[in-house]
């Protein structure tokens, strides 16, 4: 591919605005680990929650999708869609506990919530955990996306390109902490958003339009509903049919347990890990709950689009090409004139630097303020923590180098980090509004879980492993999930009540740090006083939680229908969306948010 010099001239704008960023806020972010890791508990609900959704828009996410639509059509992305029950379960029931609680990680969390060397060990435990191989996995996968979109695009060697947004990238996020990841998230997802709404646009003109694209799919996909249905379902003959890449026991897996069982990052049952950060650095409660609502309609509903459209256009202009996740890069190459390929050069530049550095800061918070700061050294300066959060900042950066070279495969992350995360949610929701959750029901999750999924997977023993699994596709992986939810479960809940419930003293101290309601504290409400309360949001949480859900899905439905040229059926599913945020909003509207603290 060919730059010009304008094309150059806005990739160098882009950096020098990213940098400039850095520079604006160093002074702010080294003031203390507050500034440095939650931007000083400031920050508006629309910031917090743009910065989730760039974070979330990976230069990985484009491609992954193409895949995921030329192999299955646009219900292939149900393996992901179906994670929005459980983002509206965080808006409604936790973001407000998250805020209440006060902490800087969700690590941290366990210390309040449990008492002595359990809750110490899990804390310690759970912060390396997540800061180095799972982060890591992330950052490598992200990296490894990034080569090959350069490798195609520029045709040079592509780690040099990488080492410059690299270096960037940790350059801001270094020097300013989250203010500079936040406000750079915000112009990336801008830049994001307008380059890959471009390229699908150039991309239908290259197929000779709508009528065009949804001819060549339905010839690809024997049908235009196998194609272009959002629904991995169909009706034949009055019957209702999975199709044949999504076999009933994988569509009741996807709908009815992954998304509250599985851990997963950006998607944690019960909130964790950056978009809890964002939580904890909002302004208000109000401000928290809100966030993480427009995170949910921005990501699910607003963002695929773009790359959906331009995924079914790869499979009439690619036909033969044997990585169909390339084809967006192709595409890229192929379709856009200057100044929009320096344009979207620039968006991909975005889409790796929003993530790597969210991945960096959150992971040096859990190393600095979980394990350095809370079993190494205790009483040192603020100065100290956040010289120390920058030197952590850099190892990882280092450390994540190594791990790209070791990744061969996007997808079998994806897989292996479902799979170790399988079981561990429902203990994750329990503990908020359960009593008798201790930290032995974290722990036992935790170790079971691990050592369950990979057996299962075959790590442990090829001839244990069914033949369903080793076939993999998503019937194995739900399988996978089957026995790992079902096995861990069973175990974290025998622990718990094996172990002893944790004392009163801690028990009550959470309770009225977060008030968080509902029967599961009822005894503990009685004896502080409280009396039978309601959880946050009362009686409508549930309801909202519902809208929420609905709202969201018929956005994303209707905005599709419309894009294909169904209106009457895309404008009834706006209009019912619109019912359902109107009842969300009206909801709001009389809500009492904590005070801020």
């Amino acid at each position: 591919m060919k730059l010009t010099a304008i094309d150059w001239a806005i990739v160098a704008a882009y950096f020098t605005l990213s940098t400039g960023i850095g520079f604006y806020f160093t002074k702010r972010g080294g003031e203390s680990l507050s500034e440095y890791f939650l931007s000083g508990r400031d920050v508006p609900w629309w910031l917090a929650g743009a910065s989730m959704v760039a974070t979330t828009f990976a230069a990985d996410t484009p491609l992954v999708v193409t895949g995921l639509v030329v192999a299955n059509g646009v219900a292939g992305n149900w393996l992901w869609w179906d994670f929005l029950m459980s983002g509206m379960l965080t808006v409604f029931f936790f973001a407000r506990l998250w805020r209440r609680a006060g902490v800087m990680t969700d690590v941290e969390f366990a210390e309040i919530r449990y008492s002595g060397k359990p809750a110490a060990v899990l804390r310690g435990f759970r912060a390396l955990y997540l800061a180095i191989p799972i982060n890591l996995i992330v950052l490598g996968w992200v990296t490894r996306a990034m080569i090959k979109i350069l490798t195609i695009s520029l045709g040079v060697n592509p780690y040099v390109a990488v080492g410059i947004c690299f270096v960037v990238t940790m350059f801001y996020a270094v020097a300013a902490g989250l203010w500079a990841v936040l406000w750079t998230d915000l112009v990336q997802f801008v830049i994001k958003m307008t380059a890959v709404i471009v390229l699908a646009v150039f991309a239908v003109r290259a197929v000779g339009g709508m009528t065009a694209l949804k001819a060549g799919v339905a010839a690809h996909f024997g049908s235009e509903s196998a194609g272009l249905s959002v629904l991995p379902v169909s009706v034949q003959n009055g019957h209702l049919s999975a199709y044949p890449w999504m076999p009933l026991t994988a569509l009741g897996v996807f709908f009815f347990m992954q998304w509250w069982a599985a851990w997963y990052p950006g998607a944690e049952p019960g909130g964790g890990g950056y978009i809890a950060q964002r939580i904890f650095s909002a302004r208000t409660e109000r401000d928290g709950v809100l966030a993480t609502l427009f995170f949910q309609i921005a990501h699910y509903a607003l963002r695929p689009w773009p790359w959906i459209i331009t995924g079914l256009a790869t499979i009439i202009l690619y036909p033969n090409l044997q990585d169909k996740e390339s084809g967006y890069v192709h595409a890229f190459v192929d379709l856009l004139p200057t100044p929009w390929r320096g344009f979207m050069l620039a968006g991909f530049a975005a889409a790796y630097m929003s993530t790597v550095g969210t991945q960096l800061n959150w992971g040096a918070s859990y190393l600095v303020n979980d394990f350095y700061k809370r079993f190494l050294k205790k009483n040192e300066t603020e100065k100290h923590y956040v010289n120390v959060s920058r030197m952590a900042t850099i190892i990882l950066f280092g450390l994540s180098v190594i791990v790209t070279w070791q990744i061969s495969s996007v997808g079998d992350m994806w897989r292996l980090l479902l799979a170790l995360g399988a079981g561990t949610g429902l203990v994750l929701i329990l503990r908020w509004y359960w009593w008798r959750i201790n930290a032995w029901s974290e722990i036992s999750a935790m170790i079971t879980s691990f050592v369950v999924s990979f057996a299962v997977l075959g790590h442990f023993g090829p001839a244990f492993v069914p033949s369903v699994v080793k076939a993999g596709g998503p019937e194995g992986d739900a399988w996978v999930m089957i026995v790992t939810v079902a096995i861990t479960t069973v175990v974290w809940l025998a622990v718990t009540f094996a172990t002893k419930p944790e004392p009163e003293a801690v028990l009550e101290a959470f309770y009225k740090r977060v008030r968080p309601g509902g029967p599961g504290w009822l005894h503990i409400s009685n004896k502080l006083g409280y009396g039978r309360e309601e959880i946050p949001g009362g009686r409508l949480a549930w309801a909202n939680w519902l809208a929420g859900v609905i709202a969201v899905y018929a956005t994303l439905f209707g905005i599709g229908k419309i894009i294909f040229g169904e209106w009457a059926a895309g404008a009834v599913l706006v209009v019912i969306a619109v019912v359902a945020f109107a009842w969300i909003a009206r909801s709001f509207t009389g809500d009492r948010f904590a005070p801020d603290r």
